[in-house]
């Protein structure tokens, strides 16, 4: 047998090589996703086109045109309406925000009382934290103080009349102090009774899934509003006589169960997407109901609608704002009164500084929810990367 020439074998490992210049660097991503076509292309200048014109504008009423310091609606008048600065004049009025931060923080709650709010959000952040960052011990402690221990110490914080604190009605509660309340109390509310009700809408038993059905369909087949309504004025007529609700308790009923429909209908999608072998097979093992269910195919029905529930949070965040209607003023809504209602700071500016304010408040919690979620899914999709 001739033996053939192995001379042209490597017999040592190539050096890795740069990647071409063409498909690295800034020049490389922007044709992959500004100029990848032409239409692309078009979209693209036509954009930039319309950032360099409305930017300088925004900037400059925010910003470099704006007012910064006043007492009073006579530091953001134009000399054509009995102010100080020159006529034509156009720009944000942040002393009426400054002047009104605590009204719009926490409403009408008492000043020298201000700082049992400040306390009970010290708590919250200090107890949300950890349950936020994964690798974060004690995470079981950490989760029963905050969903089961800090409702009752923000309550006593909140409401006094015990161990010495001063009672504050809610009636005095407004400002960004409702929002968080409304939406905390919505949030933690609403994703266990969804996971239940999705549970019943799934059930075998007749009664137990027809509840869940009419409840469900009943709750989404209506706005947001008439569940306020009808928590704040037909409630009551409900209740036996001499027993009555606190009207900030039946908005939180009423947003509650509101999200609540709408957080199982989240759930039962993900519930639906878990493949039959995965019930078949917690089956096999002879684990019970609620072992299969906690166990082996909650989580990954969860870990599916992640986005889902998210998205259920931000709408209900936004959603507190309807609260205006039962006469409970959250941060848009004593902003609102504040730009209506204080002829101190009646200038035309006022309304568009006082609800942009609102706007950055809000985006800032949504798109921190966002985020979160985001950072969620990526760590939780090991399960699917190829």
């Amino acid at each position: 047998m001739q033996e053939h020439d192995m001379a042209w074998v490597r017999t040592e490992m190539a050096l890795a090589e740069a990647a071409p210049r063409s498909q690295v660097g800034p020049g490389a991503w922007m044709r992959r996703n500004l100029f990848a076509t032409p239409v692309d292309s078009v979209l693209t200048i036509f954009a930039l086109l319309l950032i360099a014109w409305a930017l300088p504008q925004i900037l400059n009423w925010l910003f470099f045109g704006a007012v910064w310091t006043g007492a009073d609606r006579t530091a953001c008048l134009t000399t054509e309406q009995g102010g100080q600065l020159p006529a034509g004049w156009s720009g944000a009025c942040w002393p009426f925000v400054s002047g009104r931060f605590g009204q719009f923080m926490f409403g009408r709650y008492p000043v020298d009382q201000r700082w049992r709010v400040i306390l009970t959000g010290l708590i919250f952040i200090a107890l949300l934290a950890p349950l936020l960052i994964p690798r974060a011990p004690f995470k079981r402690l950490n989760a029963i103080l905050f969903f089961a221990v800090f409702p009752f110490v923000a309550f006593f914080l909140l409401v006094g009349g015990w161990f010495g604190l001063r009672f504050v009605e809610t009636p005095l509660w407004g400002g960004l102090m409702v929002t968080l309340v409304i939406s905390y109390v919505g949030i933690v509310v609403s994703l266990p009774l969804g996971i239940l009700l999705a549970l019943g809408r799934r059930s075998k038993m007749p009664i137990v899934k027809l509840l869940s059905v009419i409840f469900i369909e009943a709750v989404r087949g209506v706005p947001l509003v008439t569940v306020l309504f009808m928590a704040s004025f037909m409630l009551p007529l409900f209740v036996p006589p001499g027993v009555s609700f606190n009207k900030l308790l039946r908005a939180l009923i009423g947003v509650a169960l509101f999200a609540s429909a709408y957080m199982a209908e989240v759930v039962r999608g993900g519930l639906q997407a878990i493949p039959k072998g995965q019930y078949e097979g917690a089956d096999s093992l002879g684990l019970t109901y609620w072992q299969k269910m906690g166990f082996i195919v909650m989580p990954q029905a969860l870990k599916l609608v992640i986005p889902g529930i998210v998205n259920t949070f931000i709408g209900m965040f936004k959603d507190t704002t309807l609260v205006l209607i039962i006469s409970m003023f959250d941060l848009l809504g004593v902003v609102k009164q504040n730009i209506s209602g204080d002829p101190t700071w009646a200038t035309p500016q006022t309304a568009k500084t006082g609800y942009v304010f609102a706007a950055a408040i809000f985006w800032v919690f949504c798109f921190s929810m966002s985020r979160y979620s985001q950072y969620m899914e990526r760590r939780l999709d090991t399960g699917h990367k190829r």
